[in-house]
Order: structure tokens, then sequence, then C-alpha cells
């Protein structure tokens, strides 16, 4: 017997798929039509070919801004990785402790992004700030409109204490999802606390810490509302990422065409890299399922 196949489901999709064209095909299309175009205004507009991305490419600017967010990205997963590991690992497994730890952990994520950079801003300031006034009082010269370095260890500093929670309740999730009997079989081994780490608990992990390593990459690759609100991109250009560069592109010279090339190169890149780790998340599942 034939079964006939039932289309009205295809109805309750429609919306969403109407709702992702206006939200983001669209806008995508415009800006691929900004750069490879040129306009003077009155929606004339004239071919240009690749010029655009010619321009981008061959700018000294964006390459510094590129060097800076691939430093910055790399330092954040240098630190938080390991540290996001390391509380996970000390927390407590059940009980009212570890629902305690969970909910303080939880608290920062749900602060908005640019309640951060007002937070964090206000924190450092000289004047009415905790953390600017002590370090003034001490004699350490801490001032982010012209100390460079001040700048970029409070950025990471901030970064640090906001997103780290999300790779310890990763890891944490992660942790818990391992079978006792691994645990049991290590005891009776008896296996060192480094040795259940090492061949127990990390590779367990694998698979959670490639998506941890995927957020906070994209999320650090693409920051812009933190540094914008507490440095400004300064002093001078020194904490100057892709995004707000692209921002002052975009609106602050008003070059619609070369900030359309610069964000659609920024795309591809954030693009390219995540299938490279969806490729590497599906490679590690392949290898362990049992043969």
């Amino acid at each position: 017997m034939q079964k006939t196949q039932n289309n009205r489901a295809w109805f309750m999709v429609l919306p969403v798929f109407l709702l992702v064209a206006f939200s983001a095909v669209l806008p995508l299309m415009t800006v691929v039509n900004y750069a490879f175009n040129d306009t003077f205004g009155e929606n004339v507009f004239f071919w240009v070919g690749t010029d655009w991305f010619q321009d981008v490419l061959t700018d000294d600017r964006m390459w510094a801004a590129l060097k800076r967010q691939l430093i910055f990205s790399a330092i954040i997963l240098a630190i938080e990785v390991p540290l996001g590991i390391a509380i996970a690992l000390c927390m407590p497994k059940r009980g009212i402790w570890a629902s305690l730890c969970l909910v303080l952990l939880a608290l920062p994520l749900l602060i908005p992004w640019n309640v951060v950079g007002t937070i964090w801003q206000l924190f450092a300031r000289i004047d009415i700030g905790l953390l600017g006034y002590t370090l003034d009082q001490l004699g350490i010269s801490y001032n982010l409109g012209q100390n460079a370095t001040a700048a970029w260890i409070t950025l990471i500093v901030m970064d640090v204490w906001h997103w780290t929670s999300l790779v310890i309740l990763l890891s944490y999730a992660g942790l818990q999802a391992i079978p006792q009997a691994y645990y049991q079989a290590g005891r009776i081994d008896q296996a060192s606390r480094w040795a259940v780490f090492r061949y127990i608990e990390l590779p367990k992990l694998k698979g959670v810490l490639l998506i941890a390593v995927l957020l906070r990459f994209m999320d650090s690759f693409m920051i812009y509302t933190e540094p914008f609100v507490v440095t400004g991109g300064g002093p001078g250009s020194a904490t100057t990422f892709l995004s707000i560069d692209l921002v002052k592109m975009a609106l602050g010279q008003f070059d619609l065409g070369p900030a359309a090339a610069f964000s659609i190169m920024y795309f591809l890149v954030i693009l390219l890299v995540s299938w490279a780790f969806y490729t590497i998340m599906v490679n590690l599942d392949r290898e362990d399922v049992p043969k």
C-alpha cells in the first residue's frame, strides 16, 4: 500500500523561511550588491567587479586589525579553555553546592554585552572605578585611554570573566556524562588523578571542548560591543579589532563598497572556521562509534 505524502507540513515551516529571508538573505544580497558595485546615490549603481575586494586586501589597516583580532582570540582560548576545565574538575559533583555553583556561574552569561562593557568601563575609571582608583593609589599607571597594555589587559580580563562560565558549564556537563564504570576501572588499576584525567576524562570531553572552542572563537573573533564601549578601539588603534574597523569604515567613513567587501570576507572566514570545526566533530563522532 503506497502512502500519500502530506505536504501540509510545509505550511508550518513556511513562516520560518520567510523570517530567515527577511532577516538574513535579503540583507546579505544587499551587501553583495554593494560589494560589486559603486553608487553616487539615487539607487544608481555602477559595476566595479572585484575592485573593492582588491582595495581591502591591500589595505594595511585591515591586516593590522586582523592581526590584533587573531592575537586576542588566541589569548582568550588559551586562558578560558584550560581555566574552564580546571574549575569544572574542582566543582562538586552533586548536591546543593553543585546547584549553587551552577547558578552563580550562569550569572555572567545573563548580562547583556553592552552592560558588560559599561560595567568594566566604569570599573576601570581612575576617578570613580574601584579597580582604576585602587591601582592609581598604588602608583600603578592604569589609564585605558593612554596605555595600550592596560586596555588589552582590561579587555582580556573582562572577556574571561564574562565567558569562562560557558566553558565551565559545557565541561561540567561533559564530565557528568562520563559513566562511573570508567572511574571504577581506574581505581582498580590504581590510576593517579592525572592518569584519570589524561586517559578517561579528557578523551570523553573532546566533543564538548570542540563545541566550546568553536563558540568562543566565533564570539571572540566577532567581538564588538564590549571593546567599543570600554576603549572605543583605542588608545589610537591598539584595540581596533576587525568588527570595530568594519563599523568605522561603513558608518564613520561611509565607504559602503569596501565595507561590504570587507564584511563578505569576514563572513567567509567565520564560515570556513565553523566548517572546519564541524568536520572535526563529525570525524570524532565516527571514531567513537564501535565497529
